[in-house]
């Protein structure tokens, strides 16, 4: 029986003759060699038919085939150092599964439309898979590190009575005779899961109901939310900065191909390590009332504002202690500043904008009482909420990261759509 193989995997059989089940990226001819582009999702490999060496079965299977027909190429593997992947394949047999006709997503420009419309054929593209490579790679690095630093993995609840942060950005759905709405963050049930296992983290799908077209949103996005007991807002951010330090230097150990494939300049990754600068909210405001915009104390940033703070730094920066009337109900308020919160928004270079947000917990009950009654907050769902401040208070810290910013800022993308395979947006549920 014939040795059957990856492309990722011929690296194990150079000199062995192997069988790869594939698709047809490009080919080329010069009359007697047919060079054949493969792929099958693990890599790409070129293979090259010679017709003075193959049968005229072989010959014409080849000239048969055209973009994106499938087939089980087998040959054998030797080295080819003028190969992006290090290895050739010569061709001795092509066993057609099927010539496709008509393969509309071509080598010309296509509009983003046409591409959107055609997701479940663009994600095919060497591009698209070097986006997906990357993400895949990314969401193992989350799993790796906080595996290893002992935090448990809890999966919170999808459907929720209501919401999280106050917003009305919600999808609403029935769930039996009560109304139910779609989760866009799983921080409060990861508050209860630390009081339980200590340190904990989430990663899953969450849902905004905004109506917003800029190449930072999704309507429909994965996020990975640790919470931490007994540890404070500088805490915090030091695991943040290890955290998105991980991540970076894993793409870059491992994704070599891929960063290629995308152009990437990983000369800016490469300094995605250590302590990252922190600034004050009010140092932040200063600097934007100083460099030309009109921003008054008190009011949010958008992305020219975030662009402009993080086109000072070369790595991301934080900004921390922001006015607590713009922030989420549960922050804890400085102690000797009760109008900012111990929290920060880490903004990542390059003008990516946020790709995490976190805070240190309000631990005391009354004042959690008091922050419901203010923000008109259903009591009668979320009292359990407010239990794990009456039964066992303690400090607690957390954050959430945003993966599709997260991949769109290491791969150097210009819009969000392109980090995850089929992207929801404001007018686009197909395909």
């Amino acid at each position: 029986m014939q040795m059957k193989s990856t492309i990722g995997e011929v690296k194990h059989h150079v000199g062995e003759s192997v069988t790869i089940g594939c698709w047809l990226n490009k080919k080329r001819s010069s009359g007697k060699i047919q060079f054949l582009q493969l792929r099958d999702g693990s890599g790409y490999i070129q293979g090259v038919v010679v017709k003075s060496e193959v049968s005229e079965e072989v010959w014409e299977a080849a000239s048969k085939l055209t973009q994106e027909s499938s087939l089980y190429i087998t040959g054998k593997v030797k080295e080819d150092t003028r190969s992006k992947g290090g290895f050739e394949l010569d061709v001795t047999g092509v066993e057609i599964i099927q010539i496709t006709e008509e393969y509309p997503i071509t080598p010309k420009e296509h509009g983003v439309d046409f591409l959107m419309d055609n997701r479940h054929l663009w994600i095919r593209s060497p591009r698209q898979r070097a986006v997906l490579v990357i993400r895949a790679e990314i969401i193992k690095a989350v799993q790796a590190f906080f595996n290893d630093r002992g935090f448990h993995l809890v999966d919170p609840p999808i459907l929720t009575p209501s919401s999280c942060e106050g917003t009305t950005n919600l999808f609403h759905t029935k769930y039996f005779d009560e109304d139910a709405f779609l989760t866009q963050s799983g921080q409060l049930y990861m508050e209860a899961a630390a009081m339980a296992l200590g340190r904990v983290y989430s990663f899953g799908p969450t849902f905004r109901a905004e109506k917003s077209k800029t190449r930072r949103h999704l309507i429909e996005f994965w996020m990975i939310e640790p919470e931490m007991a007994f540890v404070d807002h500088i805490e915090n951010l030091e695991v943040q900065e290890q955290f998105v330090s991980h991540i970076v230097q894993t793409v870059l150990q491992n994704c070599q191909a891929e960063l290629e494939t995308l152009e990437r300049d990983t000369s800016k990754l490469e300094k995605i390590k250590g302590s990252f600068p922190r600034i004050t909210y009010d140092e932040a405001v200063d600097y934007l009332q100083k460099n030309g915009h009109e921003f008054a104390w008190g009011e949010d940033f958008g992305a020219p504002h975030e662009t402009a703070i993080a086109a000072q730094y070369e790595t991301p920066v934080f900004i921390t202690h922001w006015p607590t009337e713009i922030k989420a109900f549960y922050m804890k308020p400085d102690p000797s500043r009760p109008e900012v919160v111990l929290c920060a928004d880490m903004i990542a270079p390059e003008g990516y904008g946020e790709i995490i947000g976190g805070s240190q917990r309000i631990d005391d009950p009354e004042l959690m009482e008091q922050r419901f009654k203010e923000h008109e907050l259903s009591q009668e769902a979320y009292q359990w909420y407010l239990d794990l401040r009456k039964y066992g208070t303690v400090p607690h810290s957390g954050f959430g990261l945003g993966l599709e910013r997260t991949v769109a800022w290491i791969c150097g993308l210009d819009h969000v759509r392109e980090t995850i395979p089929f992207p929801r947006l404001l007018y686009r549920l197909y395909p």
